[in-house]
């Protein structure tokens, strides 16, 4: 445009360069609002509910230990944390496969049987991975306390009463009791409920009791005379025998 015009190139040029500075800074404006760590998605940073209920629960069991190195407890209580929300992403699978199969019109009872038992090959896969890697940082009878901690005690704590409850137990008997705990407590320890893990420890205890009573043991009255005792230590009886 010549000089008698009202707006020069130089004053286009001015505007041009001000309403483009104008519109980075509200870019700028509007990307620090979206990407701003306080208005980050809370699931990309925070862990979910039971993540962290995990993480109370290796905590306690880690902590149970009493390791002279933070760093290996720290190690441990992640493996069994680790543990815990993999068992739980397994039987959430499990769980949605059984409400899907108690849905179908026909066989619901048989396809919600087979849904059950679906991930079992996984969790034989995960335990025995699970177990690989606690010997990595742990003694034998370390992780026979992880294994206690993950379980609530139950076997020494049945074992103890069996034994208690029946001193004329021979020692081929013992033995034979405490490995059919030691397999429930495998098993257990694959549950994702407390239900879970005492139903495994009950079906053993069935089986147990039948052995012994096949062997000529009188339970029922092995277990009034247990209660009849003076000791308050001889009457804690997990679960009925």
């Amino acid at each position: 445009m010549d000089g008698n015009s009202g707006v020069g190139w130089g004053d286009s040029d001015f505007f041009t360069m001000h309403f483009v500075s104008k519109l980075a800074g509200l870019v700028a404006l509007i990307g620090l609002i979206f990407f701003c760590p306080a208005h980050a998605s809370p699931k990309a940073s925070e862990p979910d509910a039971y993540t962290r209920t995990a993480e109370l629960r290796a905590d306690k069991i880690a902590a149970s230990l009493a390791l002279a190195d933070p760093l290996k407890t720290a190690r441990v209580r992640d493996v069994i944390a680790r543990q815990y929300v993999d068992l739980h992403a397994l039987h959430a699978v499990r769980d949605a496969r059984i409400a899907e199969a108690k849905s179908l019109p026909d066989r619901a009872a048989a396809s919600a049987v087979a849904a059950k038992g679906s991930i079992d090959p996984q969790l034989t896969v995960l335990h025995a991975a699970y177990l690989a890697r606690l010997a990595e940082e742990l003694a034998p009878a370390q992780i026979e306390r992880v294994k206690d901690g993950m379980t609530y005690g139950v076997l020494p704590l049945t074992f103890r009463v069996y034994q208690q409850m029946l001193p004329e137990l021979t020692a081929a008997q013992k033995d034979q009791i405490l490995a059919w705990l030691t397999e429930a407590r495998e098993l257990a320890m694959t549950g994702s409920t407390s239900g879970e893990k005492h139903a495994w420890f009950g079906k053993y205890k069935g089986r147990i009791n039948n052995y012994l009573s096949a062997a000529g043991y009188d339970l029922k009255q092995a277990e009034k005379n247990l209660k009849a005792q003076p000791s308050p230590a001889l009457l804690v009886i997990p679960d009925r025998l």
